[in-house]
């Protein structure tokens, strides 16, 4: 296997014999495998477009197979293995639909578009000559990784819309022309250059279309405070990001006596209108996803994985028979709850029925956290807001969103928010701001300090909230803003993030807390001379930095 998709790639150059993940070599493989032969579909589906020709069917496998192939998603062999097998089905079709066209199909050469073979000794072979490391270029490797990573963290955001009945085939119609360019040999560093903020360009329409799924179906977040604490039912701990899994499992649950807990990315769900009259969910339940292991001992109740974040349980766990996944979560050993037929909700009734049988959650902590701050809610503000900017009662804001993770160096987040001055306030969304939104940061005019928008794909919210701030300001340049970027990453929705920044044209990026592998050296100059990005140093150096460039301004 070679695998360096994520930040924790080994030595920060990739993972070559079991991903840091805890991705076997045989999933790593079959991942690649899939990844393959989506690009082989994908070169029937273009030009079938050219005929207005649309596969929904095929538009929802890749965007599923992209999702299923992000960091910590999915670790089951055998559903990788029959993944494989239906892409071969998927393929077939579209290779048909065009040779009815009149098409000369002949002159489709790639061997994601030719190979047959349906064996798993077959599958297993061509799993290792398909790989990351088949680009022999470092800087068309670098280029195409970026652009694919791109693509994953857009199909998880193109994957919740779907499921809440939101789709734009325009969409998934870049996905599939993506994948086919990062095929393409003859495109030149340049043209994959533009290919990447062109990615850019696409994850804010996707993170827009979710957005209007989210809020359509929930209403707009609220300013929510959020219970900390545990009451004596047993419990539903929901994971993951997925809201539409969210709604199916309160309305289950329902009635029978057993309590609903978010936890890590989940939190935000506390914060939508719709969800708050369900007089049993009790609030959240422990910390960032990579806690799960001593958290998910401690809730003692059942255990749902709605997306990735999926931690590999140590063989001495106690909690590994109440764990169940669903969509595209996986992993084996784990109880699998299938997608919904015919429109109809998903069936929780096992889980529930198992969570009957649970003890109540151990109290770990007590108290409140206070988030809500999603676009709608910060523009309601946008009077205090911007008087507390232009009295200078608020010097600064500083975007932390982005992904948590287990590396010792990412308490430099905690102790960058905790020294900056008393007149900057935080802007975050994703579980990053688990290494700061419980710490008494106190309020500015009674603007809380940390304002969360919610999960990693609300970081929508925060490019709204910073285009209401340019305008009320009167700016003309996104950079010319009281705003500094310090940003963690982990993965791939961390990656499309960072994309959509790129292509509205933020610069100054601070990324940490290492900067991605996939990047080669030309690359990151690329990104350095044109956008500004830069690593982290210490806490004391990038805020002094920071804070000067703000005043400089």
């Amino acid at each position: 296997m070679f695998c360096f998709q994520c930040q924790e790639a080994a030595k920060n150059e990739g993972c070559t014999v079991k991903g840091v993940c805890g991705k076997t070599t045989e999933v790593a493989n079959l991942q690649d495998l899939l990844l393959f032969l989506c690009k082989g579909i994908s070169h029937y589906t273009v030009p079938l477009r050219k005929y207005g020709i649309e596969i929904p069917q095929i538009n929802k496998f890749i965007t599923d197979s992209l999702f299923m192939t992000i960091t910590n998603a999915n670790f089951d062999k055998s559903r990788f293995t029959t993944r494989l097998l239906m892409a071969f089905e998927m393929r077939n079709a579209a290779r048909e639909r065009l040779a009815n066209t009149g098409t000369d199909i002949e002159g489709i050469t790639f061997d994601g578009a030719l190979w047959v073979g349906e064996t798993e000794v077959e599958i297993t072979e061509k799993a290792f000559e398909v790989g990351v490391l088949t680009t022999k270029d470092e800087d068309v490797r670098s280029l195409r990784e970026l652009t694919v990573y791109g693509l994953k963290g857009m199909a998880a955001y193109a994957e919740h819309a779907f499921n809440l009945g939101y789709e734009e085939n325009e969409i998934f119609a870049f996905m599939q022309r993506a994948l086919v360019a990062t095929t393409d040999d003859s495109l030149s560093v340049d043209e994959l250059t533009a290919l990447v903020l062109e990615t850019g360009k696409y994850g804010v329409q996707v993170m827009a279309l979710l957005d209007r799924a989210n809020t359509s179906s929930y209403g707009n977040p609220e300013i929510t405070k959020v219970n900390l604490g545990v009451r004596n039912n047993p419990g539903i701990l929901i994971s993951g990001h997925d809201l539409k899994d969210m709604e199916d499992l309160l309305k289950q649950t329902e009635g029978t006596g057993v309590d609903v807990y978010t936890h890590s990315e989940m939190l935000p769900a506390n914060y939508y209108p719709a969800f708050k009259k369900y007089s049993h969910f009790v609030g959240n339940y422990g910390s960032s996803w990579w806690h799960q292991t001593e958290d998910f001992e401690n809730f003692n109740g059942i255990i749902l994985f709605t997306t990735n974040c999926i931690v590999p349980p140590r063989k001495s766990s106690t909690y590994i028979d109440r764990v169940y996944t669903t969509g595209a979560s996986g992993f084996e050993g784990f109880k699998h709850i299938g997608d919904r037929k015919e429109g109809q909700p998903k069936d929780f009734s096992a889980m529930i029925e198992h969570a009957k049988k649970c003890a109540a959650p151990k109290e770990i902590e007590t108290g409140e956290i206070v988030g809500g701050f999603a676009h709608n809610q910060v523009i309601t503000l946008a009077d205090k807001v911007i008087e507390a900017v232009e009295s200078g009662a608020i010097r600064k804001f500083f975007v932390m969103g982005g992904c948590d993770g287990r590396m010792n160096g990412r308490n430099y987040y905690t102790e960058f928010a905790q020294k900056l001055p008393g007149d900057t306030v935080i802007l975050t969304a994703g579980c990053a701001k688990y290494r700061y939104n419980k710490l008494p940061l106190g309020e500015i005019n009674g603007i809380p300090r940390v304002l969360d928008a919610g999960q990693c794909n609300d970081s929508y919210s925060l490019v709204k909230i910073a285009l209401a701030l340019k305008e009320a300001l009167g700016l003309t340049d996104l950079n010319d803003l009281p705003i500094a970027y310090n940003i963690a990453w982990y993965e791939q929705k961390a990656v499309i993030v960072l994309l959509a920044l790129l292509y509205l044209g933020v610069k100054n990026i601070h990324l940490g807390p290492t900067l991605p592998a996939f990047l080669s050296p030309n690359v990151v100059n690329v990104l350095v001379n044109n956008f500004g990005i830069s690593g982290i140093t210490s806490v004391d150096e990038d805020m002094k930095l920071l804070l000067e460039t703000v005043e400089s301004k």
